[in-house]
């Protein structure tokens, strides 16, 4: 069923056609057939890896498209209206057993298909009993308080308690099945439950439920956590991946890695004072949560460098922004559920928006549907022209969702739309009308038209949404 957003944007869609991207269409030539090209990657040419290939086609690529206060307000419409996001600021007190054993077991559960491990062999029924014994739900007690902690780096969250890497087919060793997504270094979250063995926790992030090593949180009270999150001034990390200086004083701090779209507070300390044993006129000094000498959570400062891709504010949203900041990633290792020190294709998408302010749903399915979004959907009875007439209206930026994935798009070659996404596949029909797959495994730029879901659909024909992130 459609809702009002649908309707609207549909009808905006089939109006503004031929001039919904932007662009400028005449002055570069259009690529060479990928399947010609030595890497085989169809409708690709060398030039077309650079952002600026794609700005420069743009009539208005620095024309901001979603201002700072509509951002902030979708922000919160995205908390009121969408149950798959967690404001942690509206968390009750205490919280009873039937509510948290309901959202561990809406996680974690076991599929009713064989699972193996990285060696091929199947996962024995007595491990797979071991681990529900490991949820330990008897021991949830009736009613309980929420604790809060801080996340101290990048670390995983898991469907599990478990660092056990499970596959549904025998040889596949990327699609773990019991990994979900990553948090942060100073992501807050709100601790309901742990482990048996008293090494995982049950935590809500603000966009996600799952189990976290413990050793990676420091537990500390509800004020200093969401008080830590929102301080200012900050700076936000614009480049794919950027690290704190190293440093043999806070090893917890010691080249810490800081993804795209993370925000750190600066600290209140002296500019002209050391820090870590080293003068800090170069860098930023940032504060980071750590743990103290009794375990609990604490402060301290730490050095990133000037010369690193950060800013003072989000990015302004505009179509040169999305732009560059997808192409930051561009080759980087597809990671199912932030595995591999990457991302995977809804994460991707997050973080682009991310370093802009703009909080969206973890998975794809959440925010094709979200809400808080404008966007067009479509089902089985959607005719070909529908969707072909929704892809003529696509802009820069906006989202295209099917089963199990999106893509960006980010241009026009002679009318054709080309996205970035990044994706564990990847496949067209060769000359000979036989399926080609490319086995891209990671952030790729690819026309829209030639991807293909089998030989009889295309990725077209599979969209099931569209999303355009505008007031």
């Amino acid at each position: 069923m459609r809702n009002v957003h649908s309707l609207l944007l549909t009808t905006a869609l089939l109006l503004c056609g031929t001039c919904a991207a932007q662009e400028k269409t005449s002055q570069l030539p259009p690529p060479a057939p990928g399947a010609n090209s030595p890497h085989g990657v169809i409708g690709i040419s060398d030039a077309q890896l650079s952002p600026e290939f794609w700005v420069q086609r743009l009539e208005r690529p620095d024309q901001v498209v979603m201002a700072p206060a509509d951002i902030a307000l979708q922000n919160e419409k995205l908390l009121q209206l969408d149950d798959s996001v967690h404001d942690l600021r509206a968390f009750p007190e205490r919280i009873n057993r039937k509510t948290v054993v309901a959202s561990i077991t809406s996680m974690s559960s076991l599929p009713d298909r064989p699972l193996y491990d990285v060696e091929g062999t199947p996962v024995p029924p007595e491990t797979l009993q071991l681990l529900l014994q490991s949820l330990a739900l008897e021991a949830v007690p009736d009613e309980g308080p929420t604790r809060y902690g801080l996340v101290l780096k990048r670390t995983a969250l898991r469907n599990f308690p478990t660092q056990l890497r499970v596959f549904s087919t025998r040889g596949e060793t990327d699609i773990d099945r019991f990994q979900e997504s990553a948090l942060f270094p100073g992501t807050p979250v709100a601790i309901q439950h742990e482990s048996q063995d008293g090494e995982w926790l049950w935590v809500t992030s603000p966009n996600y439920q799952a189990w976290v090593s413990k050793q990676d949180v420091a537990v500390g009270t509800r004020a200093e956590v969401l008080a830590h999150a929102e301080r200012a001034p900050y700076r936000i990390v614009t480049g794919a991946k950027s690290h704190t200086v190293f440093t043999r004083e806070q090893p917890m701090l010691s080249e810490l890695q800081l993804d795209m779209g993370v925000r750190v507070p600066l600290a209140t300390v002296a500019s002209d004072a050391p820090v870590n044993g080293q003068h800090p006129y170069s860098s930023w000094i940032v504060e980071l949560p750590v743990r103290d000498a009794q375990g609990e959570l604490a402060f301290a400062p730490a050095l990133l460098q000037k010369n690193q891709d950060t800013s003072g504010a989000y990015l302004p949203l505009t179509h040169a922004n999305l732009i560059r900041q997808a192409f930051k990633f561009l080759g980087e290792r597809y990671g199912w559920g932030h595995s591999y020190n990457g991302r995977d294709c809804s994460g991707f998408v997050s973080e682009i928006y991310r370093s802009m302010g703009v909080a969206m749903p973890r998975n794809t399915r959440d925010q094709s549907i979200s809400p808080a979004f404008n966007h067009v959907t479509f089902d089985d009875k959607d005719s070909a022209e529908a969707r072909k007439a929704a892809v003529d209206a696509l802009q820069v930026g906006d989202l295209i969702y099917i089963p199990g994935h999106v893509m960006m798009m980010i241009g026009r070659i002679d009318g054709a739309p080309y996205v970035i996404h990044d994706t564990n596949g990847g496949s067209y029909l060769d000359a000979n009308g036989k399926m080609r797959a490319m086995q891209l495994n990671a952030v790729a730029v690819t026309p829209l038209f030639p991807l293909r879901f089998n030989p009889t659909q295309t990725y077209v024909d599979r969209i099931t949404s569209i999303v355009r992130i505008r007031p």
